[in-house]
């Protein structure tokens, strides 16, 4: 008998997206819900979830579209946004983004799937990444050591602020500040500072640090532009020398471009150097996603922040980087942390590193005096049709005070140009690699008013270069072979595919991370960030020139406030801890806008994720910890007895729901009852959202604001550690709070910045944008299916190791955490001994003891299809018949396959084996692995050796050597 014709509504069904993305289709979910002994999503999400916080409302979203529906949407907004040559500056500058790293990094899974390399034996190439990342930012600035990036200038900046205050010798908490700091620098600084007791003034420093001005005084530190913002060069050996007889440090914000002709500020005193990585390779985004630099000198290795890649060695001596000092990290040290920075920008910061290695010095080189000779022929130009530049001395920026300004503006504006309004009557100006003769031409003929009629070949001859010689580097950079082996594209491919081949992303196997939300990415979400009309567009261009980006984030916050409840979201935090801080900010301006400043006092959950204390300190407030049950709930009797003792002073309540133990408590509405009994404010953790989209909006759980980790719930990839996005949403009483803008009008004032742009890292958004388009009110059923996956891993696993937490019904959220301190207790083997086994598996290690140490929390997500389920199932069976063969004694506690794992080719390759069991059990376990076997680049990594012995830099050249013959 034929089958039944299908209908028109089924065949354009054959392109839903949510079919791709959900990864168990109809007859795999049936098969885990018999498993779990329920019929249906609608029963298992009955059974999991308590039925007092499912919200009865459904999603009322659009209907889904298709993704050429999507793509040809997006592709209209992006059409909406118009293309002008920005010349605005003010630390973003159009780039060239070279194709072979577009092609292999950018739009590659590989990288930009992956996730921070904490577990070091799978995440060697982008370490290295990293790593060469540090070694170009310490060469070009002069210092010691540097970071793996940070989220933007802005908050790099701050950032530096706290780290003088911390390390510096003088007991003052005045800042001294350089009026021509970047605007939207300073902006994020005063946030910053406030909620610190920290005093800014801005002021010129060297007049204030001499007493010639009324801003004369102690200071802990200095921060100062390098070059202004307008375009100045300052005399920062004259600035070091002040700043430090006065017991001060010096912060210095320069430009990785102009160091390449300047001397760099390290080498002229500066104790700190930060910045922007943008114009090495990374499109302009309207803002972001771009990676912050921050140099320091070695001396504050253990106080700056942020991740530090190092180089340590592996079980066989070998070298393997990894990163160092991870008890820096706000994750360990909680309220005692003195950084709140989690997502670093890894994916941009590989691509300013790999722009670096593809044009190594000879190349920046090029490139940096190819704009500091055109801005100087135009310098020379403007001065000759009687426009002269304000200064003499600079690289790539003009300051021009001129009556004319306005119709000067106006002419290069309809001429498709952006200029920067320094006042009434001056404009500035900044070339970039894009810059050409022809633009200087235009540029000489819009300030004159007609066709200037000047010879640029003449004014080259006889211009002289605009940079003082006391100011010219004379130092060496980038001599490392890392930067001068691949001049060839076939060269830079190969060593982008080496390195790539080293670790293991989502486009190799499941990341059952948990809290981390390791979803699909889809590509179709993916292809518009290089699209121009997107990536091409300057943060600080005129709001009619962004049409396309106002349509998105309208959408995207409509979305968001559907979802969630809230009544108004901001998009300006650039990752889920800033999301945090902006929402506590918001928190403490709204009590102190009706007179009750003095509540302070923010109650935080031992199993709370480490940030959320750490932010809590940042925003200027004081962590009382609630403990957690033996259920894993939060303890209500401490809860009410915490409460009744702060009332008078309690400001917030942070929580994340589900809780960190993956479980729906279903008191959460009581919880948050208490909370606003006391007048205090509760702040909701979005790290797991993903278990309550469709379900559960979080306003009606009695949240007043939450971060919404776009990350994680909404797509936007890891990219080896970051990029990032946590908008806020807000109740409408929190709306006047949220974090406005100096420079544009973001509809929030000009208070309380917390990042550089007016919306973050803008251009990721639309990844969030075409995510949520494209499943609409299917997100539901994604949620059911996240919640599925994870109670079909408890379900199978459970036999083996026990599963540490439950709710109602005995069933998990959309994670569980499996306990493995009675396997330790029985056999040695450990949580991180079954971490590095999996890599012989081909899988990354589930999240390592946390929130409860000694345990691994794994997160399937919605995206891995029960076949992926089952293989990860078998693997850490099969991991559990090996440990027993330990409990047994067939294999000695210090030489077994969990203890010696990870194994190399190398090693398994060896002529001599000598361990207690066959090659065979150490690389194929099961015979599946045999078809697409991963083989780690390094075996066990030595944390202790790593930390004990603190190098941050590339591996010296005879390693290189070495590794050549």
């Amino acid at each position: 008998m034929s089958s039944p014709r299908p209908t028109l509504e089924q065949l354009l069904q054959h392109d839903d997206f949510a079919r791709r993305h959900i990864g168990p289709g109809a007859a795999e979910q049936q098969a885990m819900l018999r498993e779990l002994g329920y019929d249906d999503l609608e029963a298992m999400t009955a059974a999991a979830v308590p039925a007092q916080i499912r919200s009865a409302r459904p999603l009322m979203l659009p209907r889904p579209l298709t993704e050429r529906e999507a793509l040809d949407r997006l592709a209209v907004y992006a059409s909406e946004n118009r293309q002008a040559t920005s010349l605005i500056g003010m630390g973003y500058h159009d780039t060239v983004t070279p194709p072979v790293i577009q092609r292999n990094v950018l739009e590659n899974p590989g990288w930009y799937t992956a996730y921070t390399p904490y577990q070091a034996e799978v995440s060697q190439g982008r370490l290295e990444a990293l790593l060469t990342f540090q070694q170009m930012v310490m060469d070009l600035t002069g210092l010691d050591l540097a970071n793996a990036s940070l989220l933007d200038e802005a908050t790099a900046a701050a950032e530096a602020m706290t780290t003088m205050l911390r390390v510096g010798k003088s007991k003052s908490h005045r800042l001294l500040v350089a009026p021509d700091l970047h605007p939207q620098t300073l902006a994020v600084i005063g946030t910053r500072a406030e909620r610190l007791g920290i005093e800014v003034v801005v002021a010129d420093p060297m007049k204030a640090l001499d007493g010639s001005s009324k801003d004369g005084g102690e200071c802990f530190g200095v921060i100062a532009q390098h070059p202004a913002t307008d375009g100045r060069l300052i005399d920062v050996q004259a600035l070091a020398d002040k700043a430090h007889a006065k017991g001060a440090l010096l912060t210095v914000a320069t430009d990785l471009v102009a160091c390449v002709l300047l001397t760099p500020p390290g080498e002229l005193g500066a104790d700190i150097v930060v910045g922007s990585a943008q114009r090495f390779g990374v499109p302009l985004g309207y803002g972001g996603p771009h990676a912050a630099f921050f140099a320091a000198r070695d001396a504050y290795k253990r106080q700056i922040p942020g991740r530090l890649i190092g180089v340590s060695v592996d079980r066989h001596g070998h070298t393997a980087l990894r990163m160092a000092l991870q008890t820096r990290e706000q994750h360990i040290r909680r309220e005692k942390a003195t950084s709140n920075i989690c997502t670093a920008q890894v994916l941009l910061a590989n691509i300013a590193a790999f722009y670096a290695v593809w044009h190594g010095p000879e190349g920046l080189a090029t490139i940096a005096r190819r704009v500091h000779r055109l801005t100087a022929i135009l310098a020379a130009g403007l001065t000759k049709i009687g426009c002269k530049p304000r200064y003499q001395q600079f690289f790539d920026t003009l300051a021009i005070d001129t009556p004319a300004a306005e119709a000067i503006f106006a002419r290069a504006a309809a001429a498709g140009i952006n200029l920067r309004r320094l006042g009434p009557a001056a404009l500035g100006l900044s070339l970039d690699e894009t810059s050409t003769p022809a633009l200087v031409t235009l540029l000489l003929d819009l300030f004159g008013g007609k066709q200037s009629g000047l010879d640029l070949a003449r004014l080259d001859g006889e211009t002289p270069d605009a940079i003082p010689a006391a100011q010219v580097r004379k130092s060496r950079f980038l001599s490392h072979p890392v930067f001068n082996l691949h001049r060839s594209e076939t060269e830079m491919l190969r060593w982008l595919r080496r390195l790539e081949h080293k670790d293991i992303a989502l486009n190799r196997s499941m990341i059952p991370l948990g809290s981390c939300t390791m979803k699909l990415n889809a590509a179709a979400e993916m292809m518009p960030i290089t699209w121009p009309g997107l990536a091409r567009i300057h943060p600080f261009a005129p709001r009619d020139q962004a049409l396309g980006y106002g349509r998105l984030f309208k959408d995207l916050e409509d979305w968001l406030k559907e979802m969630t409840g809230f009544a108004a979201v901001s998009l300006q935090p650039n990752a889920g801890s800033q999301g945090e801080y902006a929402g506590l900010i918001a928190i403490a301006r709204y009590h102190a806008s009706r007179g009750e400043a003095h509540r302070k006092v923010c109650l935080i959950p031992a199993s709370a994720h480490g940030t959320n204390p750490a932010s809590a300190q940042l925003a200027g407030m004081e962590v009382v910890v609630v403990a957690t049950a033996e259920d894993g709930s939060i303890d209500l009797d401490d809860l009410r007895a915490k409460v009744e003792q702060h009332r008078a002073r309690l400001a917030a309540f942070m929580v994340t729901y589900p809780s960190t133990h993956g479980v729906f408590e279903a008191e959460i509405k009581e919880i948050t009852d208490v909370i606003h009994g006391a007048g205090g404010q509760v702040y909701m953790d979005g790290a797991n959202f993903n278990a309550l989209v469709g379900l559960a909006r979080p306003r009606k759980l009695g949240a007043d604001v939450m971060h919404m980790n776009l990350h994680k719930t909404f797509c936007i990839p890891h990219g080896g550690g970051g990029p990032g996005m946590g908008p806020i949403g807000v109740a409408a009483h929190l709306a006047p709070f949220l974090p406005g803008h100096v420079v544009v009008d973001n509809g929030n004032g000009t208070d309380g910045a917390v990042a550089a742009a007016p919306w973050g890292s803008a251009l990721i958004l639309a990844i969030s944008w075409a995510y949520i388009a494209m499943m609409g009110p299917h997100l539901k059923r994604a949620t059911q299916v996240a919640i599925l996956n994870a109670n079909y891993i408890a379900k199978r696993l459970a036999p083996h190791y026990p599963v540490l937490f439950t709710g109602q019904n005995d069933m998990v959220a959309h994670e569980c955490i499996l306990d493995l301190r009675p396997l330790k207790e029985a056999s040695g083997i450990g949580a991180e001994d079954v971490a590095k086994r999996l890599m012989d598996y081909g899988f990354h290690a589930p999240t390592m003891s946390f929130p409860v140490a000694g345990t691994l929390m794994i997160e399937p997500t919605e995206s891995e299809a029960k076949a992926e389920l089952d293989r990860f199932c078998e693997a850490m069976i099969q991991i559990r018949r090996e440990a027993a063969e330990v409990e047994k004694g067939t294999w000695p506690a210090g030489d077994n396959p969990l203890a010696m794992a990870p194994h190399t080719l190398a090693e398994v390759a060896a002529e001599t084996w000598t361990h207690a069991y066959p090659r065979q059990v150490a690389a194929f376990p099961l015979a599946w692995i045999q078809h697409d076997k991963y083989w780690p680049s390094v075996a066990r990594v030595d944390n202790v050796a790593g930390d004990r012995n603190v190098v941050c830099a590339c591996p010296p050249i005879e390693d290189y050597l070495q590794a050549a013959e």
